[in-house]
């Protein structure tokens, strides 16, 4: 393996006209068979097709439980799939300078993968370690990847035999050259300065897919911490202001910002319940009801200010939030809201 790294590294120094993958593969295959070296290849890892795959149906029940069989390992091979094709969209990108259609992209790996079952396929995605040697090959439009999926496939049902004495360390030295190129290095050094979320949310997932080797787990885990913490700072976007109106007897609240169930406490312990006053205007066309934590917090703040017998008025909701607190306040608490308007 450190032989293979050595030549991926040191041959582009001599020529570039020959990708060096390919040169760590060609020799390190010549070496193990001209010394008989006794290490793991590729025909120890299972039996290669020798034949063109063919046309036809599955053969096996159109029933329910089958269903229920195939459909989580389909919903996990979709979910990693998708993921890693995009990502290696993205990475491509990158290397490029150029811009992809995400959505004809997830496309056409769902019509490929459809199509491929039934010629005997596994299902695929982008391969992050094939692109990235393509594109740094010199590969750039649709006839690169067209040429490596062909010559794949003659080497594999043709050159079979040769194939399986392929060293299982040159391969692992490629993907450890392409693993070291689409690492961002630049993550570990700025650990300092990144917000401590996005470092949580980036070492948990690293973690969590090593651990489990599964990349919809560490993903999985990544989206609920990465929706946590976002939560938490919109959360404390949320500003309420007051002033007096009318000589003392009007106290007015200005609202400002999303109010939801991260935010709904500190919606609620901004408002002076003790304040002996004859009204209260609670303004909220700068802010946002969301879900129903925020429309009983709403709820709270009227029925507390007409316990101590304060007229409450609350303007200013648009017509979502209104119709959310219609639904799930005024409807279960018809004394709560003391009066909606819309200006």
């Amino acid at each position: 393996m450190a032989a293979g790294l050595a030549i991926i590294y040191l041959f582009p120094y001599l020529t570039k006209l020959i990708p060096s993958p390919l040169v760590t593969i060609l020799v390190l295959t010549g070496v193990t068979l001209y010394l008989g070296l006794d290490v793991r290849t590729v025909g120890d890892m299972g039996e290669l097709p020798d034949s063109l795959p063919v046309f036809l149906l599955p053969d096996i029940p159109l029933t329910f439980e089958t269903l229920q069989i195939i459909f989580p390992v389909s919903a996990t091979l979709a979910v990693v799939g998708l993921l890693e094709s995009l990502m290696t969209a993205t990475i491509v990108d990158d290397l490029t300078d150029s811009s992809s259609n995400k959505n004809r992209e997830c496309v056409g790996q769902g019509v490929a993968n459809v199509a491929s079952g039934f010629l005997g396929g596994m299902a695929g995605c982008a391969m992050i370690g094939q692109s990235v040697i393509n594109v740094k090959s010199g590969g750039r439009g649709r006839l690169s990847t067209l040429a490596a999926g062909v010559f794949l496939l003659l080497m594999v049902v043709f050159a079979g035999e040769w194939v399986a004495q392929i060293p299982m360390a040159a391969l692992v030295a490629v993907m450890i050259m392409v693993s070291i190129g689409t690492f961002n290095w630049a993550s570990i050094r700025n650990l300092r300065e990144h917000p401590l979320g996005a470092n949580v949310v980036m070492i948990s997932t690293v973690a969590v897919v090593v651990a489990t080797h599964d990349l919809a787990q560490g993903v999985l885990v990544g989206v609920l911490l990465s929706g946590f913490f976002f939560a938490h700072k919109v959360g404390q976007v949320l500003a309420v202001s007051s002033i007096t109106l009318e000589q003392g007897r009007t106290r007015a609240y200005l609202v400002t910002g999303q109010v939801f169930f991260a935010s709904a406490d500190r919606f609620v312990a901004a408002f002076d319940f003790k304040e002996v006053i004859e009204r209260v205007r609670i303004d909220v066309s700068r802010a946002h009801f969301w879900d129903i934590t925020a429309v009983s917090a709403l709820d709270k703040v009227v029925i507390k200010f007409r316990r101590e017998g304060t007229e409450v008025e609350v303007i200013g909701l648009d017509k979502a939030s209104a119709t959310l607190i219609d639904k799930f306040a005024v409807h279960d608490k018809p004394d709560a809201v003391a009066r909606l308007t819309d200006h």
